[in-house]
This record gives structure tokens, sequence and C-alpha cells, in this order.
């Protein structure tokens, strides 16, 4: 072989070595995705979201990574549905009821049923979701659902013992509890929760329903003076992960039965998540002097009954959009009933 010829074997020896590496290299490439998320990331909703993140790249050896943005950094909480359907973000982490009338079968798990806890209200949206499968959300691949504890109301003045004392307060609530404030005599206002803090500090609103955590998690006891347990007209808000559809069906299935299974675990961690942190909500409360006011039995009686055409209205709205709404509210009833035993 003369010189010529070896120093083009040589060449062709380097260059094949050096498409292979580069090969090698790109096969190696982790997959990345972004994650968002409207909880800041102090909650421990948004840390369950983070750890979430980190099993995925774990069990998937480092073939999937997801960049976190926690604290609507990447997008609003009410543009984070619509982030993920058009690719603002491959995952998002929000609650349908900051996008009221857009997901109406997912609305009755949000009406005044009397949640007992967030573990309950959890079984129940998936329950719900599972059996009926909602084409409000064939737009997106669900990951999982979750929901809070009981959603109450909270004041930053006058305590609130009877429907009287609720009458022409500005409430801060959204979707299906708007409605309760309505029937309850208040007015509602409609504002995401990042917002509610200084709205309850300035004197914007007289008050808000939401779980008892967020009074530690995002430090609402600083501004509120009374939570009032209304617990027969519990509401809670369901939660959703969702992944954006083109990407989800891109990942190969390996992984995508890994993500699966990861889902199926991090549901009843939210659940009870959401009852631990309702937990240190109320000591946080209390630690500030605040006080919590039941309402008598026959007082919580009268909250229920006002409240009733609320359901009625949400199975009628559903109804005209072609939602076997009263199969829907009966399942959740009955789901709920069963979880609470």
């Amino acid at each position: 072989m003369n010189k010529k010829s070896l120093l083009f074997c040589l060449v062709l020896i380097v260059g094949v070595a050096l498409v292979a590496i580069g090969a090698s290299k790109l096969e190696a490439a982790p997959i990345k995705l972004t994650y968002s998320n409207f909880f800041p990331p102090t909650h421990i909703q948004s840390k369950l979201a983070e750890a979430w993140c980190k099993e995925v790249g774990k069990r998937t050896d480092g073939r999937v990574e997801i960049i976190y943005y926690p604290g609507q950094t990447l997008t609003k909480a009410k543009q984070m549905y619509d982030g993920v359907v058009r690719g603002m973000s491959d995952i998002g982490f929000c609650l349908f009821g900051y996008n009221r009338g857009r997901f109406p079968l997912m609305e009755a798990v949000d009406l005044p049923l009397g949640y007992p806890s967030g573990k309950v209200a959890t079984k129940t949206a998936n329950a719900v979701a599972n059996r009926f499968k909602p084409e409000e959300l064939n737009d997106v691949q669900v990951m999982y659902l979750h929901a809070h504890g009981p959603g109450l109301l909270h004041t930053r003045k006058a305590p609130i013992r009877t429907l009287a004392d609720v009458k022409g307060l500005k409430i801060r609530s959204h979707g299906t509890t708007a409605k309760v404030v309505k029937a309850l005599g208040g007015s509602p206002v409609t504002m995401p929760m990042p917002e509610l803090y200084q709205s309850l500090q300035r004197g914007v609103v007289d008050g808000a329903i939401y779980p008892v955590e967020v009074n530690k998690g995002w430090r609402m006891a600083e501004v509120i003076e009374n939570c009032t347990l209304d617990l027969s007209i519990a509401n809670t808000s369901t939660f959703y992960v969702v992944m954006n559809k083109e990407k989800w069906a891109a990942l190969p299935d390996d992984i995508k039965k890994i993500i699966l299974q990861i889902n199926k675990e991090w549901i009843p961690k939210h659940g009870e998540a959401w009852d631990s942190s309702d937990e240190e909500g109320r000591k946080f409360m209390l630690s500030k002097g605040r006080k919590f006011i039941p309402l008598s039995e026959a007082e919580s009686a009268k909250w229920k009954e006002i409240v009733r055409p609320v359901i009625g209205e949400y199975v009628k709205g559903a109804k005209a959009k072609g939602i076997p709404a009263q199969e829907v509210v009966d399942y959740t009833v009955k789901v709920l009933n069963e979880y609470s035993k």
C-alpha cells in the first residue's frame, strides 16, 4: 500500500469514527420538555410538581429532562391550558376554574357538595374523569388530576355566622364558587390567587373562598381575620397536569409507560399534601390569632338549601352543551360519599 492509499485509509477511518461519535452523542441527547406551573416554588404543590419532573428524569435514566418554571414565569394561570395546547409549554399545571365554561363536564366536581378532604376530592376528580372521559380534554394528554380540601369562606374583618353577615360582601371566587357567593348574597370578584393577598390587604375584596392551606401556602392568614366552617357546602377546585398532545405522541413507548406509572403514584401524593398543608394552614392561622367560626346545625342547613339551585343551574347549562349532566352529578356524589366513608 502506497503512502497516498495509507493516508486515504487513515482519513476515512478518522472520518467514520467522528461520525460514529457524533451519532452517539445525538442518540444520548435527552428529550427536553418544559413544565409551567402557577404555584410559587415554595408551595408544597409546586414542590411536588418539581419532584415529578426529577422522578421522570431519574426513571428514564436521564433520557428525559424537564425544565421546571414555577410562579407563572413561563405562562400565566389563565393561559396555562392554552399554553400547553399551543406549545408555549410542553406540560402545564393549573385549575379548571380559571377558565370558566371551558370545561363543562369537569365543573361538576367543583360544585358545593360538601368535600371533607383533599384526599377524597382528588379521588373523586380522577374517578369522574376516568368514568366520563371528557371530550373537553381531547386537545391535550392528561397526566393526572387532583383537588384541594374543603373550600371555606374567609373574611378580613367581620366574622360570618349567618347568611345576613354575607350580604353585600365582595368575595374573591371563581367558576362555581362565584355562583355560590352570589347565592349566599355576596358579590363575587374573580381574580387569580397570586393577586389575592394585596387585594385583601387593600380592601379591594372583603373575603375569599379557598382551602385552609392557602393561609400558610400563600400567607393569607396575614391579611384575614376569620374562617367560617361552612362544611355542608364545601367545594373543591380541580387541578390538572396536562401535556402537549404532539409532544406526548412523539415520546418512545417505554418512556410513556414510565411516565404513566409515575402519574399513578403522584395522584395520592397530591391528595395527602393538600390535607397536610390544610393542617399547616390551620396552625398558622391560630398562631396569628385568627378565628375559626363553626355554623350552627340550623344555619348550616340553610346554607346548603340556598346553594342547591347552583347545582340545578349547572345541570341545566351543561345539559344544553351535550353533557350528561345529571348522570355526572349523580356519579360525583356517589363516589364522593363512598370515598368519604
